[in-house]
């Protein structure tokens, strides 16, 4: 594969033509936190009422367990009304926790045994039972351990300016097809390059042992006390240990166009699994999974980007994709930044905005499977040896290769020219300034992320500890914050709200369990 994209400078002059373009990137994030009690181990209490209902509040809700708490964000074209939203999310959580803290890390605190984490609870409509038990799915699958590492979901996507300067004017039926077109473009090139994220941002080095004290690996550990530790890894959240999943790894879902893509996905849905047949669907009048499938549902797929589109109410994430193509993005390769009071900080998403722009105007040729996985592999090194100096990364399957350093400067130098024109936009040098922190971190680094983790865990003499007191120093600080975006009546009015959204859905309910499980996957069949 060659590396020099040839028309990256032509596409890059369309857009600076218009500079509202890069002031108009739309972007959330879902952040994701274990509650913990005070001496680093799992709080075990249900998910606090004084939040509100987990199954309906916009901004406070939870993951795979009760203590797995998941902040959203709405969309915003301002980064500091991004994380002004996301600090006051967090302070008036922290308010309602009495004791509890939110843990300031990645990968879990300590487990005394899988049945401490709870399922997260979603009321008694069919459709938060349905929650729940795609929940007991997961659990009996993969293990209560491997759902219960957090990370940050990154949505982003750009304004429709952004492609009539690239497309010209075209009709809303045209510029949907382009749009999408050139989102799966951007997919493959973040699949190409986007080990870039788990080498500069990947904060999970290390790990604590109750995590897989029942789990058989032949990764060469090392260790602090209670604490392993690969001594060039980046994000064991990412590897096979962790948030992907091996057994997922013969799917064979391509990522050419919106067809392609959705053809695998429902071939996956549709396809029993041996495996997952043994566990049984419903055994002596309980249900244990949703169905013996491949995937329960499309949700199950677990990859460091996904496309998507907002879904109309009852509708299906693949049926909104079909219907209307492509509307945004979501990478989901972000450990939980320690470093960060709220898990991301304004550099990474300054440049997230910077690659994903750079994926989305380089050229992307497609991609076969096999070109996936010498991708896949790449990633794999780079999450497991990335900060070992002078890695040795693979360029497509025609047997070349490139040192992680070599690469990482070229792209940085293309990434710098998009950097000097969103700072024209913006006004100041926010962006070349995370272009040249970060091209620092490239020939030194035990400056990334990972790099300084893995010292302060080193110094601190365990994961545990630095988590304890990283999350005693954030606790603090939420606690003493002051609202910027919202106010307290605004957060305590969507408490009730919510309340009584979840009260309405359970009253409206007319099918029984069983009938709704039916309905809902009546598609399957056809």
């Amino acid at each position: 594969m060659d590396f020099i994209v040839t028309d990256f400078a032509k596409r890059l002059e369309k857009i600076v033509l218009n500079p509202e373009i890069f002031r108009s990137l739309s972007r959330g994030v879902e952040r994701e936190t274990l509650r913990y009690r005070k001496d680093g181990s799992l709080a075990t209490t249900p998910h606090p009422t004084e939040l509100g209902s987990a199954y309906a509040n916009n901004w406070i809700t939870t993951d795979f367990s009760e203590s797995l708490l998941e902040f959203i964000t709405p969309v915003s074209s301002e980064i500091d009304t991004l994380t002004q939203q996301l600090e006051d999310i967090h302070h008036f959580t922290q308010s309602k926790l009495g004791e509890e803290r939110m843990w300031p890390l990645s990968m879990p605190c300590y487990i005394n045994h899988q049945d401490d984490i709870h399922l997260a609870q979603y009321g008694s409509s069919n459709a938060g039972k349905m929650k729940t038990l795609y929940r007991e799915g997961l659990k009996r699958r993969y293990g209560s351990l491997m759902q219960i590492i957090s990370g940050v979901h990154f949505n982003f996507s750009f304004p429709d300016a952004f492609w009539d300067a690239l497309y010209g004017v075209q009709s809303d039926n045209k510029r949907a097809e382009s749009r999408s077109e050139a989102y799966f473009g951007l997919i493959r090139n973040y699949y190409r390059f986007g080990w870039l994220i788990p080498f500069f941002f990947g904060a999970s080095p290390a790990l604590c042992s109750s995590f897989i004290k029942d789990q058989e690996t032949d990764l060469p550990f090392e260790n602090i006390g209670q604490t392993l530790y690969l001594p060039y890894a980046t994000s064991l959240r990412m590897s096979d240990l962790g948030y992907t999943n091996s057994a997922q790894s013969s799917l064979k879902i391509g990522f050419n166009s919106l067809n392609e893509y959705l053809d695998g996905l429902n071939t996956a849905i549709r396809t029993p699994s041996d495996k997952f047949a043994d566990i049984g669907v419903k055994v002596d009048g309980e249900y244990r999974q949703l169905n013996s499938n491949v995937l329960q549902i499309e949700n199950e797929l677990y990859a460091p980007i996904r496309p998507k589109r907002v879904t109309k109410n009852g509708e299906k994430p693949s049926e909104a994709l079909s219907r209307g193509g492509v509307e945004y993005i979501e990478v989901r390769a972000l450990d939980v930044n320690p470093y960060s009071p709220i898990g991301i900080d304004q550099d990474q998403i300054r440049f997230l905005d910077l690659f994903l722009t750079w994926c989305a105007l380089s050229d992307s040729e497609p991609m076969d499977f096999c070109e996936q996985e010498c991708w896949r592999e790449n990633w794999d090194k780079v999450i497991t040896s990335g900060r070992q100096i002078g890695l040795q990364l693979q360029i497509g399957c025609q047997g070349e290769v490139l040192s992680l350093q070599d690469w990482s400067h070229r792209v940085l130098d293309e990434l710098c020219q998009i950097g000097r024109y969103m700072d024209d936009a913006h006004g100041g040098k926010a962006y070349q300034a995370v272009c040249n922190k970060l091209r620092s971190w490239i020939d030194n680094p035990e400056l990334t992320i990972s790099g300084r983790l893995l010292a302060d865990t080193k110094q601190f003499g365990g994961l545990g500890k630095v988590g304890c007191e990283f999350g005693q120093r954030y606790s603090e600080r939420h606690a003493n914050h002051d609202f910027k975006i919202y106010s307290r009546d605004t957060m305590e009015q969507e408490v009730l709200r919510s309340r009584e959204a979840q009260l309405s859905v359970e009253q409206s309910d007319t099918l029984n369990f069983d009938d709704f499980l039916q309905d809902y996957f009546a598609y399957l069949s056809r």
